[in-house]
């Protein structure tokens, strides 16, 4: 296991229903917590990653600053490290694996925040992608405990469009061999290869591609990239936890709760944090369009689109400076008010 803290949760009930014995929370801290705690940041996980793929933007002037702020990076459940399909014990393995949605994620980091740090208000959450759904969650479900949201790339609620994509990627891992009665009998190596090149033309825009900006990455071919960048960061999961994940993705609905009952426009206009809105302008299943429409809902929210070709990735602009600086500087005004 990655170096990182485990927040045992005990007998956890889960939103659809079942009961997740001995939940654990793994979770990583960056910097000092003030003696007041109102120098809080919450940066919760994205599809895949776990806390060492996306701490890259901390650090002393970077993104998120840990000698100004106490940064927790709390792993959303299913990503291997918290309670995940991979690490679970009869009977909620081999094709009995729970639903998580965001709801869970956001219960357990409260209780986390509550019960570890006694922290009763987030400076900010940060999150991109499913990190960003996870943030806008937040600013509905506990309005008075988070200041500000930075959700970058992402939605409120997961769109048609997007609905498509990810069943698509889910039917490309459940076509293997190795897929049985609702599970794998053993890792489907075929079909997450298949899987990483799928995603890869999503989550890249076309301009991308056509500008062979992969080079500046450090590859000698667009086949390198594709099989080192993509093959290779997928191969590292489990392919049940990959499944879960889509899942709580497909799932993802601010107003999916008893306090907003499907209304997204109540649970939008029930954001009070100050908050920015980062679309990217050629993301091709979290749409500007769409981020727009949301943040007309929310009555303190600014929507800042990044104009960049490189699609869903320009959230989380690893060797790409151009995007780096433009959320950089987003990021210091907003926490600046």
């Amino acid at each position: 296991m990655h170096d990182c803290k485990i927040f045992e949760l005990g007998s956890f009930p889960l939103q659809r229903g079942l009961t997740l014995p001995n939940a654990k929370l793994a979770y990583q801290t960056y910097g000092t917590l003030a003696r007041d705690k109102r120098n809080a940041i919450l940066y919760p996980t994205s599809y895949g990653a776990q806390h060492t793929d996306i701490d890259w933007l901390i650090g002393s002037g970077k993104i998120l600053d840990p000698d100004r702020y106490f940064i927790i990076i709390p792993n959303q459940f299913g990503n291997g490290l918290s309670s995940s399909p991979s690490n679970l014990a009869d009977p909620f393995g081999r094709g009995r694996s729970p639903v998580f949605t965001h709801w869970d994620n956001v219960q357990a980091q409260k209780r986390l925040l509550d019960e570890v740090f006694a922290i009763d208000k987030l400076a900010l959450v940060y999150g991109w992608s499913m990190g960003g759904q996870q943030a806008l969650h937040w600013g509905a479900i506990y309005p008075d405990r988070v200041e500000r949201i930075a959700a970058l790339c992402t939605s409120a609620r997961t769109s048609p469009h997007n609905q498509v994509f990810l069943d698509g990627i889910r039917a490309t891992l459940t076509a293997d061999a190795t897929w049985r009665n609702g599970y794998f009998a053993e890792k489907p190596i075929t079909a997450i290869r298949a899987f990483s090149r799928v995603y890869a033309g999503w989550a890249l825009s076309q301009a991308f591609y056509r500008e062979e900006l992969w080079r500046g990455l450090g590859y000698a071919s667009l086949e390198d990239f594709l099989v080192r960048n993509w093959e290779g960061n997928f191969l590292r999961r489990a392919g049940e936890d990959l499944l879960s994940m889509i899942e709580t993705w497909r799932q993802s609905d601010i107003s999916d709760n008893s306090i907003y009952s499907g209304n997204l426009a109540q649970a939008l206009g029930s954001i009070t944090a100050r908050s920015v809105i980062t679309p990217s302008t050629t993301d091709l299943y979290f749409t500007a369009e769409d981020s727009e429409r949301e943040t007309r809902l929310m009555h303190n929210a600014t929507f800042k689109p990044l104009k960049s070709i490189w699609g869903h990735r320009a959230g989380n602009p690893v060797g790409n400076p151009a995007d780096t600086a433009f959320i950089s500087q987003t990021i210091s005004e907003l926490l600046s008010t």
